[in-house]
């Protein structure tokens, strides 16, 4: 998006790929840019958004809850546990995890532990109690669920940091995370945002919590992993089928979170459209 100028006058300028063309939006902004650019851009966006993805999105979300509601009681459970066994092993095995696919199934399905550290045995377990119980549950998203969360992942693991913010200092790769004195006024920020993203389609406020929840980071590990859980919370209870970042494809993700919020959004949106295209038949 850019500001434009022509015959003496400044225009938002937006240009995105719908149906296969190239789509070029502008809004008329007067001789001069009003002080209000960054909250008027905010809402071009979201309207050019909605023109060329949101609509799609919601025909994706009609189509999955019509086939969800076709399926049987032992179905849905069945579908369920497939979507446990594979959030739990892409997410855990992004943050580095050993477990393989298979090895997850077998022990979330026949309780068969591999041979492989008991740390990321316990983690896989946890995690795909954990998820189950966020599915099934009406739960605002505050400080305390999301410490509540952490202490259910990593109590058995890492129990020195299992539900605690941190207080000393991360860095992951280039990134350095905030001050953690910083991490009381940043979070508050954070569930105020939250509260007030209602207003968004789902997608794009899936998105921009998991991108500002990464950047605070305010555990000294397991960020990722509560963020996956946030995003897809999210998502199931705006009724619009679930998004897992595949470890095979994790690279596109860091990229992804390395850029702008803008541009983890735009990622996001790009991903969820291919994994979900399918319900558009």
């Amino acid at each position: 998006m850019r500001v434009t100028k022509k015959h003496g006058a400044h225009y938002l300028q937006h240009s995105f790929r719908k149906q296969g063309k190239i789509v070029t939006k502008e809004k008329y902004l007067g001789k001069h840019v009003p002080k209000a650019i960054e909250n008027i851009k905010e809402i071009f966006l979201r309207e050019c958004r909605k023109e060329a993805f949101y609509d799609t999105f919601d025909s994706i979300r009609t189509a999955y809850r019509e086939e969800w509601q076709k399926y049987p009681s032992s179905i849905k459970e069945k579908i369920l546990q497939e979507l446990s066994i594979d959030f739990t092993y892409n997410t855990n095995a992004i943050e580095g995890s050993t477990i393989t696919l298979e090895e997850t199934r077998e022990l979330l399905e026949k309780e068969i532990a591999p041979n492989k550290p008991l740390r990321d045995v316990k983690e896989a377990e946890q995690h795909a109690k954990l998820f189950r119980e966020i599915l099934s549950k009406e739960i605002s998203l505050t400080q305390k669920t999301l410490l509540d969360w952490h202490a259910k992942l990593f109590t058995e693991t890492k129990p020195d940091i299992a539900g605690s913010l941190r207080e000393y200092r991360v860095r992951v790769g280039p990134y350095v995370a905030p001050d953690w004195q910083d991490l009381p006024e940043l979070l508050k920020e954070f569930f105020i945002y939250v509260k007030k993203s209602k207003e968004l389609h789902a997608i794009e406020r899936a998105a921009r919590i998991h991108y500002r929840f990464e950047k605070i980071h305010p555990f000294g590990d397991g960020n990722g992993r509560i963020g996956r859980l946030i995003t897809n919370y999210v998502l199931w209870k705006e009724k619009y089928p679930l998004l897992i970042i595949e470890y095979k494809k994790r690279k596109s993700y860091y990229n992804a979170l390395k850029k702008d919020e803008d541009a983890f959004v735009q990622y996001f949106i790009r991903r969820y459209f291919a994994v979900h295209k399918k319900y558009l038949r």
